[in-house]
């Protein structure tokens, strides 16, 4: 592994920092979880779609707002044990 001083360049997925890094020996290289500090990509090809993820909202609020409107209404089915399956599913306490 090479240690510079440089810092290599990223862009924030998510809640995930990814990098962008390159040398002569290995070419490309994508690391996840770098500085925070890190300055933006410089890949003429990745610019955009950085700049795109900069530009999205963390969620979709007027969808947010039209499914809580059909929940109060009732023309949105709703199963309570299906959401809790699926969630303890997803913190890895539920079945299959």
């Amino acid at each position: 592994m090479k240690i510079t001083g440089a810092i290599a360049p990223g862009v924030t997925i998510g809640t995930q920092r990814v990098t962008v890094s390159e040398t002569a020996e290995t070419g490309p290289a994508v690391t996840a979880g770098a500085s925070a500090a890190a300055p933006a990509l410089q890949s003429e090809v990745l610019q955009p779609a950085a700049q795109a993820l900069r530009a999205m909202p963390d969620f979709d609020a007027a969808r947010v707002a039209e499914l809580r409107d059909l929940l109060a209404k009732g023309e949105l089915p709703f199963d309570p044990g299906r959401l809790a399956g699926l969630i303890q599913r997803f913190h890895g306490g539920g079945r299959g």
